[in-house]
């Protein structure tokens, strides 16, 4: 039997990385894999430097917030092979207060997709050169993605119709 695609790019990860490979699922001709924080720039580095990966390229970094859940959040990065016409999805899980190390030394286009997440969950990217808010003022109080922050926003000279602060 032959191996698919997505089979052998789990494989090529098990042997790699070992139990840093959390999870593997392949769904429509996407593989998404859960790695451990700790290792996500390895991980990372490797599918992009490794000739059957060769994921040059970084498009997208994003946050979920799962509030009822430990660890309270994901952080997703989306990959793509020119070359291969394929897609991979990376996601670890990181708790409220935890920090992820930056793969801005991997991809430079990290800079502002790190900056982005930080700016609207709050997750702090470890190594990052310039992490501050990229849509907010510096002083603007919570992070607006987290599903506990109020719809209308906090209340304040602006904004009359917001929640009052706690």
């Amino acid at each position: 039997m032959v191996k698919s695609s997505k089979e052998l790019f789990i494989q090529r990860l098990r042997e790699r990385f070992g139990t840093a490979l959390l999870d593997a699922v392949g769904f429509r001709d996407e593989l998404t894999c859960t790695v451990r924080k700790d290792s996500i720039v390895e991980v990372c580095r490797f599918v992009k430097e490794d000739p059957a990966f060769d994921m040059k390229f970084l498009s997208d970094i994003l946050g979920v917030d799962y509030p009822d859940e430990v660890p309270r959040f994901e952080v997703i990065y989306h990959l793509l092979s020119i070359t291969k016409r394929t897609r991979l999805r990376l996601k670890i899980r990181v708790e409220d207060g935890e920090s992820v190390p930056t793969v801005t030394g991997v991809w430079k286009s990290a800079n502002w997709h790190e900056r982005e997440v930080y700016d609207m969950f709050g997750i702090v990217f470890t190594g990052h050169p310039n992490l501050k808010r990229i849509y907010l003022p510096d002083d603007w109080e919570g992070f607006p993605l987290r599903k506990d922050y109020p719809l209308r926003g906090y209340k304040d000279d602006y904004n009359p119709y917001g929640e009052e602060k706690e």
